[in-house]
């Protein structure tokens, strides 16, 4: 029997889901519909069946009150952002931040203002590491 494969990345839509329950902080399958564009016209049943879903791969953990399940999300939304980055970084880039950064402030369409606020970032980044 083929042992099944730990999943430790969210698909496209259940990371659509996941960003509306970080802004939540908790919802039933009604809260995370209302929260999506009108015209996602998900289905009810179909978004119940992704909350399941991630239910059985452990991103979220729900809880029964009365005859709503409300689900909550297992992960905080820094620490999946920290490892997405470490496996895009890792599969795209060689393992290597500097030049992931690289190509990201290579990219024409940045604005100086957002230049400026990496330039700060690393700046605090590098002051932090001083002391």
């Amino acid at each position: 029997m083929r042992q099944k494969k730990k999943v430790e990345f969210l698909t496209e839509v259940e990371l659509e889901f996941m960003t509306e329950l970080w802004a939540l902080g908790e919802g039933s399958v009604r809260d995370v519909l209302a929260q999506l564009a009108p015209e996602r016209n998900l289905a009810y049943t179909s978004a119940a069946t992704i909350l399941r879903i991630m239910e059985q791969k452990n991103f979220v953990t729900s809880e029964k009150r009365g005859k709503t399940f409300v689900y909550k999300p297992m992960l905080a939304k820094d620490a999946y952002q920290s490892k997405t980055l470490r496996d895009l970084s890792d599969k795209l880039f060689d393992g290597t931040p500097a030049t992931m950064v690289a190509r990201l402030v290579s990219d024409q369409g940045m604005s100086e203002e957002a230049l400026e606020e990496i330039r700060a970032l690393l700046d605090r980044r590098l002051k932090e590491n001083d002391n």
